[in-house]
């Protein structure tokens, strides 16, 4: 039994190497299929990897209140957009000292500049260091950690001191051997003693999270005096239990701050980090539905493609089915033979899909600075539609195969 599965095996390479060109067309219309599936779920999955992470590094019981909503309404063309007024310090900072609800911490930062230059003695960094002004809070709210140091406490930010806490490509780019904590750097012309250092966070679309300088919000405003800056304010509940109830009252404080009455709407933005998840996931969740209907047409014309080639291999060995009948070969053999066929040609089209699929995923998550990670559900998915691909195309021509009579196929010209 074995022998005879092992000869089909054989007599079924043989017959592929014979219609080597018709075969390697089949593989690679398998293969664009597969492909297709692997790459865009390969890139969605990137893509749904890096947006996850970067919110969630806000943690899961934070909440931020910025100038608009994360996903703008739609609007018809005659009504006119609503401009919120920024979040002006005097907003953040009333808000910093009236809300007191328990098991909170309030973030106060806002960006200074994303183009500094930072010099440390003959030294100097390219002008795209980034430079925020924070609270002794934000660290924390903004999930970011400590590696080397300490971070900003409330004494810095109470006495405005010149010290600074630095991303890790800055201490790679300016300090590469030298420990940074107790050096000191300017920007802007003012001197920052650095007192930490971030743990490494990576780029996200572009913007790196690694280069940029963290210092007490009062020597910030002092620094960057432009008018109408754009406060950030971040709210971290300690106790999970607690977290709708403290958003609710935050939100009441700062409609009072904005002087808001009880008939209208706010005219700011609030978003928790578990929200932006979930409409992440609710736009992945599309693309990958896209992914499929695309992936699914193409597979589909390859069945077609896979099925016809098969057809036309029964046609013209009809002859040769004759003979191996009349020598004995039972039925089921002859169906195993070419089902063993469109196995093989289906699986060399699925391996290669995926290997093109994974390259194209690679490519896209390093075009867009995207965290790529092996697609296994995809790899996994692929492996079985080739699979399913060749048992639906082959069944139908090696079922047609079986059944020849073996006079009638002696008689084929």
């Amino acid at each position: 039994m074995f022998s005879l599965a092992k000869e089909n095996i054989r007599i079924a390479f043989d017959s592929i190497k014979g219609q080597l060109l018709r075969t390697i067309l089949t593989v690679l219309i398998i293969a664009i299929g597969i492909m297709a599936l692997v790459g865009i779920l390969s890139g969605v999955s990137a893509l749904e990897n890096t947006i996850s992470s970067n919110f969630s590094s806000m943690g899961s019981n934070t909440f931020n209140f910025q100038r608009y909503e994360f996903t703008a309404q739609r609007q018809s063309s005659r009504e006119r957009q609503k401009i919120n007024p920024v979040l002006s310090y005097r907003n953040v900072k009333d808000f910093e000292d009236t809300y007191s609800y328990p098991f909170t911490k309030v973030a106060v930062s806002f960006y200074g500049t994303s183009t500094a230059e930072v010099k440390y003695d003959n030294k100097k960094t390219d002008p795209e260091v980034a430079v925020l002004g924070a609270n002794e809070f934000f660290i924390e709210n903004s999930g970011l950690e400590i590696e080397n140091g300490r971070s900003i406490n409330v004494f810095d930010v109470d006495n405005s001191n010149a010290i600074c806490v630095i991303g890790s490509d800055l201490q790679k780019a300016l300090f590469p051997v030298e420990n940074p904590v107790g050096k000191t750097i300017s920007i802007r012309g003012s001197k920052f003693k650095i007192v930490g250092v971030l743990k490494e966070k990576g780029s996200t679309f572009g913007n790196n999270q690694d280069l940029r300088v963290i210092i007490p919000i009062q020597k910030a405003r002092s620094i960057f005096t432009n008018a109408n800056i754009n406060y950030s304010l971040s709210v971290k509940v300690d106790k999970s239990d607690f977290l709708e109830a403290a958003q609710d009252d935050a939100i009441l404080t700062f409609r009072n701050i904005r002087g808001l009455n009880p008939i209208e709407d706010n005219d700011f933005g609030i978003e928790r980090s578990d929200d932006l998840l979930n409409q992440v996931a609710q736009n992945t969740a599309a693309l990958y539905v896209a992914a499929w209907i695309i992936s699914i047409i193409t597979i589909f014309g390859s069945t077609i493609a896979l099925m016809n080639i098969m057809l036309v291999s029964v046609s013209e060995r009809t002859r040769e089915i004759g003979v191996r009948k009349a020598l004995g070969a039972k039925s089921k053999t002859i169906a195993f033979q070419f089902f063993m066929e469109t196995i093989i040609i289906g699986q060399l089209g699925g391996l290669i899909g995926i290997f093109l699929g994974i390259l194209i995923g690679m490519a896209v998550a390093n075009g867009f600075d995207l965290e790529f990670s092996t697609p296994w559900v995809a790899m996994i998915w692929a492996t079985s539609i080739a699979f399913i691909v060749a048992i639906i195309s082959g069944l139908y021509p090696a079922t047609k195969a079986a059944r020849l009579d073996p006079i009638e196929s002696l008689r084929y010209e």
